[in-house]
């Protein structure tokens, strides 16, 4: 999963409401593209090379996981969304919205569609105005200069207004009433996915489940009845051990904690796959550990039906878990949901995300982040 960069995006109207339009794509851009971070004022400039309305200027600063050429395609649909009607005549004309990548962070990109650092910027002071608003600081990749020293070097000379209204910023979400999240989930469900995506956009501590480095785990899937009780007890010593160690030291440069499981998992899984002995007395050894384990604030279940969750296994390509049977999951969704239920004390949110794509379709992300704010 890529982090997020950094993305600089020019925005600019003459046509219809003008500051209306550029609000509506500030918020269209936090919905498909990424986080607003940063507005720039809004500046009145003359239409640039044909003679044509006035335009509003501004840039944003958008942290997106998307690669350049991705972002370019949901600018391009958020454009259309917005009135723009391209021609397939050459040159400039009016338009009620024009969106570009002008910067990548210091990223420098030449594809057939799209070119990074925008080839134009430097001449164009209605660009470089608010870019230096929000990125005084950056350099320009290719000339090694700051983009406030290349606005002193522009030799585009129009006189720019800047304008009393200033855009919003969308509102964000905030997880500021929880010290402690718990993203759970059936095998293939997208937790880990989720709870990295949260720790990078919220400022989390990201606690990490070490399923790779368990020596246990491919021979389990080749024989579940023989490695069973190896497996859950070697899981349930390296989750205990992780969690105290890293539930103790107190992040002073982090906001919260979000974990991809919690150790309740290991009672789960053991009562699926264990025989009933061994089951006994896994659980009596379960249940020491556990008194001394510092609960979740938010324990968040991702709901994926049994279809889904196959195909998620089949796409990431784990080889000891091509195997999985159907039955299986369903088993482990069941005992998931039952363990839910015999909890009345826990804060639990069920998110059924069988129809949702957050990894790569940011609405469902958002939507995701909704059910739990």
């Amino acid at each position: 999963m890529n982090p997020p960069k950094t993305v600089f995006i020019a925005l600019g109207s003459n046509e219809g409401n003008r500051f209306d339009l550029l609000q509506k794509a500030v918020n269209e851009i936090q919905k498909r593209v990424g986080d607003v971070q940063k507005i720039s004022p809004v500046y009145e400039t003359p239409a640039w090379g044909f003679e044509g309305n006035a335009f509003l200027n501004a840039c944003v600063a958008v942290d997106s996981r998307f690669e350049p050429e991705e972002v370019l395609e949901k600018l391009l649909k958020i454009e259309t969304s917005l009135g723009r009607k391209r021609s397939s005549e050459q040159g400039y004309a009016n338009r009620s919205m024009d969106l570009d990548i002008v910067l990548v962070e210091e990223e420098v990109h030449d594809t057939e569609n799209l070119q990074v650092p925008h080839p134009q910027m430097l001449n164009r002071k209605f660009v470089l105005l608010p870019l230096a608003d929000i990125a005084a600081e950056v350099k320009h990749p290719l000339r090694n200069e700051k983009i406030k020293n290349l606005l002193n070097q522009t030799p585009d000379t129009s006189e720019i207004t800047k304008i009393p209204q200033e855009l919003k910023k969308p509102s964000s979400f905030t997880f500021s009433r929880y010290n402690y999240i718990a993203v759970e989930g059936n095998i293939g469900a997208g937790k880990t996915s989720f709870a990295t995506m949260v720790s990078q956009d919220f400022n989390a501590k990201l606690i990490l489940e070490r399923f790779k480095d368990n020596p246990f785990l491919p021979k389990f899937y080749e024989d579940q009845a023989r490695y069973a009780f190896s497996l859950e007890m070697s899981f349930l010593a390296d989750r205990y051990q992780q969690l105290i160690d890293d539930l103790a030291q107190y992040d002073l440069f982090k906001d919260f904690v979000i974990s991809d499981y919690d150790v309740f998992k290991s009672l789960i899984f053991a009562k699926i796959t264990l025989h009933e002995d061994e089951y006994l007395l896994y659980q009596k050894l379960f249940h020491l550990m556990y008194k001394e384990l510092v609960k979740p604030d938010l324990y968040v279940y991702l709901y994926q039906n049994t279809d889904r969750l196959l195909e998620n296994i089949k796409k990431r390509g784990r080889d000891y878990e091509q195997n999985i049977q159907h039955d299986y999951l369903a088993n482990i969704n069941q005992s998931y949901l039952s363990f839910i239920k015999s909890q009345p004390g826990l804060n639990v949110k069920i998110i059924d995300i069988s129809e949702l794509d957050f990894v790569s379709n940011r609405e469902d992300y958002l939507k995701l982040l909704e059910e739990l704010v």
